[in-house]
């Protein structure tokens, strides 16, 4: 896994922690909104979840194919929660 060289604030880190845990938000979304990667992501986790809780989000992402576009149904229209943007952003 490749280090994470890109430092974020708290707030940055939370959304980003947020969105990888929101089933419709893609990798791709992430990538584009704090341009981070899934295996950039994946550090990130690694380093700021307890071990047991980033276990059970790799095992979900592993078990969703929401988490990449081009796994995705093509029924599935939005790529976020209607409440992914309460903070304002």
């Amino acid at each position: 896994m490749p280090k994470l060289s890109i430092k974020f604030n708290e707030e940055d880190t939370s959304r980003i922690i947020e969105m990888a845990w929101e089933d419709r938000t893609t990798f791709d979304d992430i990538l584009a909104t704090f341009g981070i990667n899934e295996s950039q992501v994946m550090k990130l986790m690694q380093k700021n979840l307890k071990r047991s809780s980033y276990h059970l989000w790799r095992k979900r992402v592993k078990e969703k194919s929401l988490k990449h576009k081009k796994l995705r149904s093509k029924a599935i229209t939005r790529d976020h929660c209607p409440t992914q943007y309460k903070l304002g952003r």
